[in-house]
């Protein structure tokens, strides 16, 4: 595992989109694991400035997207494919059938979280996946539990996590109880990953994830037993290890 530490988000930032478009130029076709929240906005916009600038395409690159809440209509402000849409996908060369996110309006979890298993591996697997770190150590939609989820699932977020969203609703009742997440299997099978976790509120738990004992109540510490992870975060979320 290779830790960096940057001085600011914009340098975190950059430095993770660095390792994105690396990939993409040495494999133009490669097989990108994506993730959503406020913190991978930033690399977004630089690799966005990238592709504007005619340094990297993503014209072969197919996308697989971690996580989608359940029930939202994939055109909902607050989906995780709206988020894409407006983050990345509207803005670079990359082909709309080539794009994946988990379907949230499928009411049936089982085919749902198959059909999507089944399409990660029909690509060839993950190149690299980003991840974010939630404040409990969740990874994608894996919060804490007695067990790693092997495979793509329905999962009931943690009241922890809803309030965490809620700021992103209008009310906390708007916010989805469940959402359909890569396993955690699904994400250790990935050649490569890249986790990128800011501000000083992210400081314990990136210590617990990747210094501490590796346990499925802290989800991402798993990530430890990868052969090969980056982990880029900015100074106040560096700041403990």
């Amino acid at each position: 595992m290779e830790i960096i530490i940057t001085e600011t988000y914009e340098e975190m930032s950059r430095e993770a989109a660095d390792i994105i478009a690396e990939c993409v130029k040495q494999k133009p076709d490669c097989v990108l694991g994506l993730a959503t929240g406020s913190t991978p906005i930033g690399l977004y916009a630089e690799l966005v400035k990238d592709n504007q600038a005619g340094e990297i395409s993503f014209k072969d690159v197919k996308t697989f997207n971690l996580d989608e809440y359940r029930g939202l209509d994939p055109k909902h402000h607050q989906s995780y494919r709206y988020f894409m849409q407006e983050n990345l996908f509207d803005h670079v060369d990359i082909v709309a059938e080539n794009t994946h996110v988990p379907n949230g309006f499928n009411p049936n979890a089982e085919e749902a979280c198959a059909e999507y298993e089944e399409s990660i591996d029909e690509a060839g697997g993950l190149d690299l996946q980003l991840l974010g770190l939630g404040h409990n150590g969740h990874i994608g939609f894996n919060e804490p539990a007695d067990h790693f989820p092997l495979a793509t699932n329905c999962v009931q977020l943690t009241e922890s996590t809803i309030q965490a969203n809620s700021r992103l609703f209008d009310s906390i009742d708007e916010v989805p109880r469940e959402a359909y997440t890569m396993g955690i299997g699904t994400i250790m099978r990935a050649k490569k990953i890249l986790v990128v976790a800011n501000g000083a509120g992210k400081a314990e738990i990136v210590k617990k994830a990747f210094l501490g004992p590796i346990t499925p109540q802290v989800p991402a510490s798993v990530l430890q037993l990868h052969p090969d992870v980056t982990v880029v975060v900015d100074e106040l979320a560096g700041e403990l290890l």
